[in-house]
């Protein structure tokens, strides 16, 4: 009888804590906008508040290891990262996260990232 007390307790048990996991990770405040690519990639754009900051997180996933994009990422039109990024497995993304100032009012964020290998361009934007 405690075997399956037992294993029943275990069982309500996980079902509780995967049932709460992605409420724990969820914010009502993020603002998150998503989209393919001129290729058959995905790009992802993820707002976030961050102690009276923004967290600003950009990925493009390809699903192929090891090409080279070049990123660019705008905050109310003026450039706050340029850089590359190679895809990693085992999904073949990458990803840019930094933190910005927040500005007066509604602020708005541009990103592009264009494939060196194939010249696939992704291009993302949303207001926070």
């Amino acid at each position: 009888m405690r075997g399956k007390r037992s294993m029943a307790l275990i069982s309500g048990l996980s079902a509780l804590i995967m049932a709460t996991a992605p409420l724990a990770s969820a914010n009502d405040a993020d603002v998150i906008r998503e989209g393919r690519c001129s290729g058959r990639s995905d790009w992802k754009l993820k707002l976030s508040p961050e102690d009276g900051r923004i967290e600003v997180e950009y990925e493009v996933d390809q699903n192929r290891v090891g090409d080279t994009w070049k990123i660019r990422l705008k905050h109310d039109g003026k450039r706050f990262f340029r850089g590359t990024r190679t895809t990693t497995g085992p999904s073949g993304s990458f990803e840019v996260r930094r933190v910005e100032r927040n500005h007066r009012g509604k602020d708005g964020f541009r990103a592009r990232a264009i494939n060196l290998r194939t010249d696939q361009v992704c291009r993302g934007r949303a207001r926070f």
